[in-house]
């Protein structure tokens, strides 16, 4: 049988069993349609997290409280160890570490800030000018920090667009005195945009000095220091530097962790790129059920057709091509439901962009690719025992039933 022929046939035999056929599509259609969806769950949720981490450029260095031994994991998120970075600490390290050009050490904590009757409950991130300028945020209004000893404990403050708004309303800001718990401090600048940072929102937040931040929360350690390294200047050499530095402060004891976007980003996008396949799998799950679907569909049909085929078998079709027709049945409908499966969890990954504009859901090639050959694959792996059946009817038998 000519190509052509064989199309054309199957056509026909998929118009005459259309609401069969129309549950197929469906049933091949969702599954395709999860993978789709899913995955462009994962690499959204993948895209987010590493543009969260954009803002590190790769002249930065992160030391942290507790030692991390797996080289290139996950530092210690808690911020506790059993030694405490100190602002004497930080200050050896800006006088003595080469390669260190800037330097931002980091209290974090919550608590009520106030003007006049209107009090929100807020971030408060105490750090030096620096961070500003490592982070990348820009100022609306006023200035930013004045430069300061590390210890020095100024009563200034910036604050977040979106704090500006709930405290000041339409009212000017620079230049007003704020309460924060039983502190006051003068606003010196407002920050521009969001300042989204791994789910904090820093347009609500208000930034202190260091040594101020040591006041309110009444502690002694640093939670992070940021750290920027000059041009020409390796960034492993510098983390080897402050590592030893450490080590010398803290009476020979390794325990901090420094770490660069660079390992961080790795490790990262490996576990995101796993999660992401192991969505994908979940959803893959679906088409096998499809498949099973498609074999029990193609059974009911053989049986339904046994005197089709025995017409065909009389005229001298062979058993390999009855099977063949049946086996292209289930292709030409998983191929139309994987392609219908398609379009549809496309439409959905669109129609998220346009909800949640912040993350980048994009379902990756591969995953349509592998979607659409495993639908297939599947089909005919299920259909192939019923068209087997099929082939192996002899003639007088399949025209005989009724």
């Amino acid at each position: 049988m000519r190509t052509l022929d064989l199309l054309r046939f199957t056509l026909l035999a998929l118009r005459r069993q259309q609401f069969r056929s129309l549950m197929l599509l469906i049933a091949v259609g969702l599954g395709v349609s999860a993978v789709v969806v899913l995955t462009a769950l994962g690499e959204g949720a993948r895209g987010y997290v590493m543009g969260e981490f954009a803002f590190l450029g790769k002249d930065t260095v992160i030391l942290y409280p507790g030692r991390k031994e797996t080289t290139g994991g996950m530092p210690p998120m808690s911020g506790a160890a059993a030694r405490s970075i100190t602002l004497e600490d930080v200050q050896v390290l800006q006088r003595t570490v080469p390669g260190v050009t800037a330097l931002a050490p980091m209290i974090m904590g919550n608590g009520p800030v106030s003007y006049k009757s209107r009090e929100r409950d807020s971030i408060v991130l105490g750090t030096t000018a620096a961070f500003f300028a490592i982070r990348q945020m820009e100022l609306a209004r006023g200035s930013g920090f004045p430069e300061l000893a590390l210890d020095e404990a100024a009563q200034v403050a910036v604050i977040g667009e979106k704090l500006k708004k709930e405290l000041f309303a339409n009212e000017r800001a620079v230049g007003q005195w704020i309460r924060l718990r039983d502190y006051r401090f003068r606003v010196v600048g407002v920050l521009s945009g969001a300042g989204d940072s791994f789910g904090s929102d820093l347009s609500e937040a208000i930034f202190i000095p260091v040594a101020a931040a040591q006041s309110v929360f009444n502690v002694h350690g640093m939670y992070r220091v940021m750290l920027r390294v000059r041009d020409n200047y390796r960034v492993e050499d510098v983390k080897a530097a402050i590592v030893q530095r450490m080590q010398d402060l803290h009476d020979g004891e390794q325990d901090v962790t420094v770490i660069s976007p660079d390992a961080m980003l790795s490790t990262l996008d490996d576990i995101l790129q796993v999660m992401t396949l192991a969505v994908a799998g979940i959803a893959g799950i679906s088409l096998v059920v499809s498949g099973i679907l498609v074999m029990n569909v193609t059974l009911m049909s053989v049986k339904q057709r046994t005197a089709e085929i025995g017409l065909l078998k009389a005229i001298g079709a062979p058993g390999a091509q009855v099977r063949t027709l049946f086996l292209t049945e289930a292709a030409m409908i998983a191929a139309a439901g994987a392609l219908l499966g398609m379009a549809f969890g496309q439409g959905i990954v669109v129609a998220a962009n346009l909800l949640f504009t912040d993350i980048p859901f994009a379902t990756p090639g591969w995953a349509q690719w592998a979607a659409l050959a495993m639908a297939v694959a599947t089909a005919l792996l299920f259909a192939w025992l019923p068209a087997q059946q099929a082939a192996a009817m002899e003639p007088v038998d399949a025209l005989g039933k009724k």
